[in-house]
Order: C-alpha cells, then sequence, then structure tokens
C-alpha cells in the first residue's frame, strides 16, 4: 500500500469514528462553510473533555435543517442505543436479551439481508417494543446516489419488506450505510418524511476476525460517554452480545437512563 493510500484510510478512520482530543483538531478543517460548498462527506468526530459530547464535522444546528441528528439533549443524562444489522450471525438475541433484562429499548438500523435471513427476529423487535430503522436494502454508498427515484428504491424496498414481516409500518428513521452523505441525501431523505440519525459514540467493533477484548470494549465505551449519546453498535459484534449486558449496568451506575429516537421527532 502506499504512502498516500495509507494516509487517507487513516484519515478517513479519524474522521468517522475520533481518536481522542487529536481528532478535534482534523475534524476542524471541515466549517459550516465547506458543509454548504462539497458534495460528499465522511461522518466524522473530534473528542475533547471526557464525558462530554464530541464535535462533529457537521454540527447539530446545520443537521437539523434536514431533520438530521447526531446528538441529543446534553443536558440531561439520557443516551440512544442504536444497532446496525448487516447481517445475522448468532449475536442478534444476545443483544436483545440484555435490552429485555434492563428493560431498555433500542433502534434496530436493518438492511435487506437482514430482513431476509432473519424474519423472526425482526418480529421479535417488534413485539418487544423495540424501533426499525431503515439502513438501505444493499448499504450502498448513498452519496453517490443523486436522483431521488433510486434513492427512495433503496428505502422502499426496506419498508416494504419490513411490513410484510411484521404487518406494521417501518419508523421513517435513516442511518446512512457508513456514515456517508450529502446535502442532497440528506434534503431527499427528507423529502420522503424520514429523519436522519448518524451518532456521537462509536467503536471498532464490525472486524469478525478482530473482535475487541471486553476491557478494549470498555476503554473506548465508558470515558466516552456523555448526556445526550446515540451510541452506535453493531449487532454482528460477538463482543456486543458478551459484554452488554454488563455494558448497560455500568452506564446505569454512572446516572443514564436510556431513551428512544422517536423524541427527536416531537
Amino acid at each position: 500500500m502506499n504512502y498516500k493510500k495509507t494516509l487517507f484510510l487513516a484519515m478517513l478512520f479519524l474522521f468517522m469514528y475520533g481518536a481522542g482530543a487529536g481528532a478535534a483538531k482534523i475534524v476542524d478543517v471541515f466549517s459550516s462553510s465547506d458543509f454548504v460548498r462539497n458534495e460528499t462527506e465522511n461522518w466524522g468526530l473530534g473528542f475533547g473533555t471526557e464525558g462530554t459530547a464530541p464535535t462533529g464535522n457537521v454540527s447539530a444546528e446545520e443537521l437539523k435543517e434536514y431533520d438530521a441528528y447526531y446528538v441529543g439533549d446534553t443536558s440531561k443524562k439520557t443516551i440512544y442505543l442504536t444497532f446496525d444489522c448487516g447481517y445475522e450471525n448468532g449475536n442478534t438475541e444476545k443483544i436483545l436479551d440484555a435490552l429485555k433484562k434492563h428493560n431498555a429499548h433500542g433502534t434496530f438500523f436493518v438492511v435487506g439481508n437482514f430482513l431476509e435471513t432473519a424474519p423472526e427476529i425482526v418480529k421479535r423487535m417488534q413485539a418487544e417494543g423495540h424501533l426499525v430503522g431503515n439502513h438501505t436494502y444493499h448499504h450502498p454508498d448513498m452519496s453517490k446516489i443523486s436522483d431521488l427515484s433510486s434513492f427512495q428504491k433503496e428505502m422502499d424496498d426496506v419498508a416494504n419488506l419490513y411490513q410484510e414481516i411484521t404487518g406494521e409500518e417501518m419508523s421513517k428513521l435513516y442511518r446512512p450505510p457508513q456514515g456517508k452523505f450529502s446535502v442532497e441525501n440528506l434534503k431527499m431523505a427528507k423529502e420522503l418524511g424520514y429523519h436522519t440519525f448518524f451518532w456521537s459514540l462509536a467503536y471498532v467493533d464490525w472486524y469478525q476476525d478482530q473482535q475487541p477484548t471486553a476491557d478494549e470494549a470498555y476503554s473506548k465505551l465508558l470515558p466516552r460517554i456523555h448526556p445526550g449519546a446515540i451510541v452506535l453498535l453493531h449487532a454482528t459484534s460477538a463482543t456486543n452480545g458478551e459484554i452488554l449486558d454488563e455494558l448497560l449496568s455500568k452506564w446505569e451506575e454512572l446516572g443514564y437512563t436510556f431513551g428512544e429516537l422517536e423524541e427527536f421527532l416531537e
């Protein structure tokens, strides 16, 4: 791998998931005017003081114009649990068990493959009061889709299959695959009635052959939790399935309660 490609991948990782206080310096490259100018972005965070909300490469105020969010009320110790579901590999029900034990409701952003292969788990999500959101049918880079009809098809195919499985309409909650977006994407999602959700806390949990240890997960998820956090976890993660019960207990011990994304719609 050449130097330029290595540098690009390193910067992309920092943009999407942050790397402590140092990442804030990189995120600062994107100003409000950049957001208007640049057609495509990768969602990114810069972390500062422990226990405080990170900065996004687009501000909460700018996102709200498009019914989009990455963080909630930073004055309240409420956190929002969200899970991206690309496919089912035996960990989602462990996550559901932990949520049930703590009487916590999450939002599961599903793709077409998950709906096709795990309909009974989707029914369980719905039956236990969780929200199921739209993560697109094929998980493409949506920032490369410029026409509304193609954008809508990715969304409608998920919503229609969900309704076939559960008999209920899908919530109008959308998470862009890989955190890639453009201003036009946000406008199209809003036009279709969707609210777009990014995140203010995540960690590298998606590599199946490089799962973090429990201690590694806690070292990322405990110091960086903050009031109003929208937490992104992947349902494919064996580590998440193993630690979620204890993780929720630790967050509760810190005084946090668990909210639901529907609060953003009110």
